[in-house]
Formats: structure tokens, sequence, C-alpha cells
């Protein structure tokens, strides 16, 4: 099935295809200029710090429903083995075997193509079996730091956790721009809350991922509006899952990824960044958020950490 005329329509209008050059592989992340990190250092009030990430374990968030992104296997390799002969120091080493998109992870920009192409034309042929992605590979941004701010959409509406059916438009990010009291501005990186995460740590992963609510298909528009490096959320899926219009499954990811060039991070943990935010009063704060530079890899596992 092609994609609706709706959908092209959007994807004219977020097209940054040769904005920063024919040879571009990083997208919006180049809206983190050193300007934006200084100004992102700034923010840092208390030093206080807040990790985002999910731990890393066997009987994590996946449930199967995505063929081969499976929870990490952890086993170890060598147990006090003392390599050296008798009496020398011994050493333990581990080896995982995981999806790189099994828990809190960003999303590459090859991670999604449509109509044959990924992000900046190229051809979605560039990703293959043995090599991965040729370009735009997660790779390819060597560092991601900028001012994060959080838009705690739940709380903006009043209530603990949106509902498994709530698509957040524009207006709930307007919404919670108010309830931080500051503006998204060019080069930030925006964690939105739905809460969902809640039941993933309440203990049931099959109702975490389905069904979600999650990112709009109107919301493209707002963040290319708003100049945004990239956007995470507390979701398995991202956008609303299923999909607020019939048969069109991921749209919101084709249009960040593909169109516009922005990285997606997905089940990030923003329940003690909430509460923290809300005892401080300020919803901005350095984030770092540095990808596992897996070469052509189409997403990584990664431990950010929000500074206020």
């Amino acid at each position: 099935m092609s994609m609706p005329a709706e959908f092209h329509e959007i994807a004219k209008r977020v097209n940054n295809w040769g904005r920063w050059g024919a040879d571009d592989e990083i997208g919006t992340l180049n809206l983190i200029t050193d300007e934006v990190v200084r100004e992102a250092a700034a923010t840092v009030r208390t030093g206080r710090r807040v990790p985002l990430a999910l731990p890393l374990r066997e009987d994590g968030v996946q449930t199967g429903m995505i063929p081969g992104r499976v929870n990490p296997l952890h086993a170890m390799v060598q147990l006090n083995q003392e390599l050296f002969g008798p009496g020398t120091v011994a050493c333990s080493d581990d080896a995982v075997t995981m999806g790189l998109q099994a828990a809190t992870h960003w999303d590459a920009l090859t991670h999604v193509s449509h109509s044959g192409k990924i992000y900046n034309g190229r051809p979605a042929t560039t990703v293959t079996a043995h090599g991965g992605a040729e370009f735009s590979g997660i790779d390819k941004p060597r560092h991601i730091a900028s001012r994060g701010i959080l838009l705690d959409v739940a709380r903006a509406l009043g209530k603990d956790r949106l509902d498994g059916g709530h698509a957040v438009t524009p207006e709930d990010l307007e919404a919670a721009e108010e309830l931080a009291g500051a503006k998204v501005r060019a080069g930030d990186i925006v964690l939105v809350r739905t809460g969902q995460m809640q039941v993933y740590l309440a203990g049931d992963k099959h109702a975490y991922a389905f069904p979600s609510p999650g990112l709009s298909v109107r919301t493209p528009e707002w963040f290319h509006a708003h100049d945004v490096a990239a956007v995470a959320n507390d979701t398995l899926t991202f956008e609303i899952f299923p999909p607020e219009i019939e048969d069109l499954w991921l749209p919101v990811h084709a249009l960040d990824l593909v169109e516009m060039g922005m990285l997606q991070g997905q089940n990030w943990n923003l329940e003690e960044l909430s509460t923290a935010c809300g005892e401080l009063g300020s919803h901005t704060f350095l984030l770092s958020a540095m990808p596992e530079p897996f070469v052509g890899a189409t997403g990584t596992p990664v431990a950010p950490v929000a500074i206020l």
C-alpha cells in the first residue's frame, strides 16, 4: 500500500533534504551548534543528575512483537580465570546479545525508509545485510549533547498518564510548553512525557506496548517549525499505536527520520525527571545522550542523563 496524499503533503513541508548539503548524514543534529551547547550548560543550576535509561535485562521491555528485537542475553565468558597462571590476577568477562533498540535507544536516520528512500534522498538499498547502513548510521553523530526540555504532556493535561488512544498533538505540546514556562528553541532535544512508562514499571510490558499513547502525525510539522534537533519519549513505539490513520503504520517515523532527518528516542524513563523538574520549577537542563558508535547500525542503546 502506497503512502496517502495527506502523508506526501506533510512530507513536502518538513523535508530537509539538501538543507545541510548533499553529503550530510546527521540531519537536524546540525542544529546543535557550539553556541547552543554553551547555552545548554548555563541551564545547570543545582548539578542534580537524573538518569533516563531503563536497565538492560533479560526480562526487559521487548515482548516479541518486533521480530529480532530481543532483550539482552547476558553470559559470562570468563569467571575468575587466572589468565597468566596460578596465583595471578583472575579476570571475569561478559558478553551480550541484544537488539540495539531493545531498551532505551536512539533510532538512526536509517531505521526506516519509505518509497525506496532514506534521509537526504539516498536509496534505501544502501542499507545492506552485511554492511549495515552505508550512510547515516548511528556512528555518524559522534556526540549528542544539548539543551533538553521536558514537555510533560500528561501533567499539562492534568493526568498522571495519558490514555492508550491519545495522540499527542501540537496543541498538547504547546500546553506542555506553558507548564514548563519555557519555549522550545532551535537545537533543543525535546523529551515528551506521556506517563506510559508507568505501565512498564508496574510490571505489565504487554500493556505498555499496546495500546499506547504517542505522537500524532501532526507533530513533525511542529518540530520542523521549531528547528528541534531530536525528540525522545517514554513509549515503545514513539508514535500512537495503533495508528491514528487506519492502515498507515509508522508515518511519524517516516516523516521524522526520512524526510526531516531528525533522530527519535524511545523507552526513555521520564518519571524521575518529571518529579525533579516539578520540584525545581524548571523543565530545561543540560542533556547528555551519547550514542554508542556501532558502525553502520540503525539504532543504539543510550544511557541519557539530564543535569539540572
